[in-house]
Order: structure tokens, then sequence, then C-alpha cells
């Protein structure tokens, strides 16, 4: 049987006899060549990159896009193709809520919330909760500032629900259809130019509505000037999540392009929000007739309110 010496690597021996001869030899270890690319990465990483990636999307972005794009996707007649864009779970949706009220400066809604599973779950309900919300706050609001007059009385006004869906609706879908068709004509154009998905500008307007549902019905307090401090600040958070997301993706275009299309996407916004506020909460009072009570000698008698 051969001894246990016998069965030693002879190589191990040799580096430990050289060591021994000379401490201070220079050693190299296996791991080290794969650290040279990670610092070299670095070196020739531009300074400024990062954020221009994270601000435009092209980073980990572009990954996700091509991971996604190799998906099998199913033929848009049948139901598992819509059936995607509805593939959200309760933790996401209220993470881009979250997102959308308190928007953070410098970050990218779409890069952030978006971009990895865009849907159109959270902007679907998002637009049927503040129809409802604005049309029932708008029908109490009417009702609080007639309370105690004698001469009103109360009748529903079920015509503003179908008025407000076709407003909120027509907003939330053809404003980002016609910026998303601006985009890319730019971007045929100048190069530079980030074009988003209409999926992914749909779902940011979707959700940056979220804030004026408690804003319409905190919009029930019989108090106007109350209720344009709540329009501008909802029209200010609203905003900048919008200005946060489109600019980046426009700045390199020409300067007077790019101001007028984020002027126009903060301009519609802003239209929307006075809209509502002025036709299904501020409209002008009607002046309801007096009765008129019969006098018993013939004659009629005009009561004043």
């Amino acid at each position: 049987m051969a001894a246990v010496d016998d069965l030693k690597f002879q190589e191990f021996d040799d580096a430990a006899n050289l060591l021994a001869a000379n401490p201070d030899a220079t050693t190299i270890s296996i791991e080290e060549p794969a650290e040279v690319p990670k610092n070299q990465h670095s070196r020739l990483h531009q300074p400024g990159r990062e954020e221009d990636d994270e601000l435009l999307g092209t980073d980990d972005s572009d990954k996700t896009e091509l991971l996604a794009g190799q998906k099998k996707s199913a033929p848009f007649w049948t139901f598992d193709y819509y059936q995607t864009f509805f593939d959200v779970d309760t933790y996401q949706v209220l993470d881009r809520i979250k997102g959308s009220v308190f928007p953070v400066p410098g970050k990218n809604f779409v890069r952030l919330y978006i971009r990895s599973n865009p849907d159109l779950y959270g902007p679907f309900w998002i637009c049927a909760t503040l129809v409802f919300t604005i049309a029932v706050s708008g029908n109490l609001s009417n009702f609080f500032i007639h309370l105690g007059k004698p001469t009103y009385h109360y009748v529903p006004q079920f015509r503003k629900v179908s008025i407000a869906a076709t407003t909120i609706y027509a907003y939330a879908w053809l404003v980002p259809l016609a910026l998303w068709g601006f985009l890319m004509w730019r971007n045929s154009k100048v190069m530079n130019i980030v074009s988003y998905s209409f999926l992914e500008i749909l779902c940011v307007y979707g959700y940056s509505l979220f804030i004026y549902i408690p804003t319409a019905i905190l919009w029930i307090i019989p108090q106007k000037v109350v209720r344009w401090v709540l329009m501008m600040f909802s029209l200010g958070l609203s905003g900048s999540v919008l200005v946060m997301t489109f600019w980046p993706a426009v700045r390199d275009d020409n300067r007077r392009i790019a101001l007028a299309t984020v002027g126009t996407v903060v301009l519609l916004h802003a239209l929307l929000s006075v809209g509502c506020l002025a036709y299904f909460f501020d409209a002008p009072e009607l002046d309801f007739p007096a009765p008129i009570i019969p006098a018993h000698n013939g004659t009629a008698v005009v009561t004043k309110s």
C-alpha cells in the first residue's frame, strides 16, 4: 500500500517550498481576472451617464424589454392577449398609486414602476372610480349649497355620470394616443428621443388621475376658495408626474419643440382639472321661481323667498 505522503500533489509541495523561501512573492488568485472588466467598466463609464439611463430608461429597462420580447404573445383577437394587460397584483397597483401621489424629483415613473409590467387594470378602475366620485360629489355639492331653501327641490342629475365618463375616458385615452404618435414622429427625426410605448403612456396618465379621487370628495365642501386650493394642489402633484416622465424623453429635441410639448401636456391636464371643478361643482346656481299661491278673491299672490 502506498504511503500517505506519496499521494500528495507535488505542485502544492513546490508552491509551499517557494513561499517558504520567498515570503514576499506575489500570488495570483483565480478570482482576480473577473474583477478587471468590472473596474474597466467603471472607469469607462462617463460621469452623469447613470442619471441619463435612469431618467430615460435605457439601462436595465432595455434588458427587460428584450426578455419580454422573447415571450410568445397570443393573437390580438384572443382573450389571452388582453388578459396580459390585467396581469398585475395588488401590491404593484398600490406601489404605482403611491408613486403617482408622491413623485420623487429626478426619478422616472415609467422606469421605476411601469416598464417592467405595464397594465390596464389600474388606469381603467382609477378612471371608473373617478367618474362616479365626481358625479356623486357634484350632486351632493349642489344639494348642500341649496340646503334649507324652501323653493329648492332636489333632483339627482344622472346625466353627470355620462358627461364625466365621456370627459375622463376621452382624456385618458385620446391624449396618450396623440402624445405617443407625436413621440414616434419626432423619434424618426431625432434619434436621441426616447419613445415610450402607447401602453406605458396610458399607464402614466391613468395613475396620475388617482389624486383627483380624494380631491373630488373634498370638493363637496361648499367653499370655493378651499376647492380651488385643493385643485391647484392636485394639479401640481399629478402634473409633476407627467413633466418628470415626458421631459427626459423630449429634452434632446429642439428646445422650442420640447418646451411646447411639455407645456401642452400640462395645459391639457390643467383644462381637465379646471373643467371638472367648474362644471360639476362651481356651476352657476339656477334661479328657482317662487311658488304662486292663489288668493281667495281670485288674485294671485307671489311669495318672496
